[in-house]
């Protein structure tokens, strides 16, 4: 029978982020503070696109969205943004990217610290966008999983496949 093993991932679920945006989208057009401010939230491909007629209502919705995201239990470390940028018409525009998979550099660093910290004899390997690890007890996969909780590497992971 094959060692115990299970798969560090970095998934964001695209209906919870867009039940998110059409609440906020829902939020800010009834919202007296966002009337006659040109604000909008809508998906642009595969981002979500922020628009207001200043940098301050920008983040104002924004912050709308992700009050919305923490309601549905997505996690902020999978947004990726800037500052808002100026665009036409004396607007404001800001592109708000959600991060799916771990990067390369992420997953080593993870390997990195199981190698360092964790128990011995677990082994990783990385797999596209995931990270797999493996080992001869279950009670060591689950002290590598609580390590994991731990620390913080600025994505949302999640353990699955344990087997």
């Amino acid at each position: 029978m094959a060692d115990p093993s299970f798969d560090v991932v970095s998934k964001v679920d695209r209906q919870e982020v867009d039940n998110a945006l059409n609440q906020a989208a829902k939020e800010v057009s009834q919202r007296f503070d966002f009337k006659g401010v040109g604000a909008s939230i809508a998906w642009s491909g595969d981002e979500v696109e922020i628009r207001a007629n200043s940098d301050e209502r920008v983040r104002a919705v924004l912050d709308v969205f992700r009050e919305r995201l923490i309601k549905r239990s997505v996690s902020l470390k999978a947004l990726d943004h800037g500052d808002a940028q100026p665009a036409s018409g004396g607007t404001s525009r800001l592109s708000v990217r959600i991060r799916q998979g771990i990067a390369d550099d992420k997953a080593k660093a993870i390997a990195k610290k199981i190698r360092a910290e964790g128990p011995k004899g677990i082994q990783t390997q990385i797999q596209g966008d995931q990270l797999r690890v493996s080992g001869k007890k279950r009670d060591d996969l689950q002290a590598v999983i609580a390590l994991l909780k731990a620390a913080d590497f600025d994505v949302p992971l999640q353990y699955v496949n344990y087997r």
